[in-house]
């Protein structure tokens, strides 16, 4: 049975792997929207920027979180994030669920809403289903929920926060350098006082329980991941979102 949620309502989870999926209706007018995720160490910030895993970084390192991409439902359309609960890493305490619309306000998004499977059930029900509400309507990203440690076990909360600077805002308050100046004149040269910031570059049924080998996609191959920066914060170029789906 399907636990419908209100925002700031929780539940206890018992599926070792859950599939969180953002779903919407199209239409004229409605943006594309895409789903993320930011794995969160005990500071409420990323560790690294490998924590933020979204259209161009798809895979977490460890194998626990990955992005399975869009696809039309009899809904509407689909973004999803995958989570083997049972392999996140100890110094991950909480897993953001993010929702962004390319900079185009959340008003204009019909039926949003975000369910949670148990992914090792085929075709079963969702185990919860939050409808989204935006406050303001104003928003461009909005943090839809949150997996979260409690004891020895995980719980979602339904969120429904949003942020008007969309994806870079939201990414930059849980400690990631967003870096959107594409097309931008090239930079000087660093000097001592100033280093330059490194530079990361810009699906068939979703996988049961046991993590895929690679990450699979719905669509477009997704681009190889560069490597992560050593050390510090991150900084990410955000491609353009758009279609990353076939059969539109």
């Amino acid at each position: 049975m399907t636990h419908a949620m209100l925002k700031g309502s929780n539940v206890p989870l018992e599926a070792a792997t859950v599939r969180a999926v953002l779903r919407w209706t199209p239409g004229q007018g409605v943006p594309d929207v895409d789903v993320s995720a930011l794995l969160l160490g005990s500071g409420g910030r990323v560790r690294s920027d490998e924590d933020f895993v979204f259209y161009n970084q798809p895979r977490h390192p460890s194998g626990a979180v990955w992005r399975l991409g869009k696809k039309r439902v009899a809904e509407g359309l689909a973004d999803t994030i995958q989570t083997d609960l049972s392999g996140v890493e100890p110094g991950v305490g909480r897993i953001l669920l993010v929702a962004s619309a390319d900079g185009v306000a959340f008003d204009r998004v019909p039926a949003l809403c975000i369910l949670l499977y148990d992914a090792a059930v085929a075709d079963g029900e969702p185990l919860t289903r939050f409808e989204i509400k935006p406050e303001t309507g104003a928003e461009t990203a909005l943090i839809c929920g949150e997996l979260y440690r409690r004891g020895e076990g995980w719980k979602f909360r339904a969120l429904g926060e949003g942020y008007s600077n969309g994806l870079k805002g939201l990414a930059t308050d849980f400690g990631i350098s967003v870096d959107e100046s594409e097309g931008a004149e090239p930079e000087s040269e660093p000097t001592s006082s100033q280093p330059l910031p490194p530079e990361l570059p810009a699906s068939a049924e979703p996988p049961t329980a046991s993590v895929p080998a690679q990450p699979p996609a719905y669509g477009y191959p997704q681009p190889m991941q560069a490597p992560a920066a050593a050390s510090g914060d991150a900084y990410f170029r955000l491609p353009p979102q758009g279609p990353q789906f076939v059969g539109r």
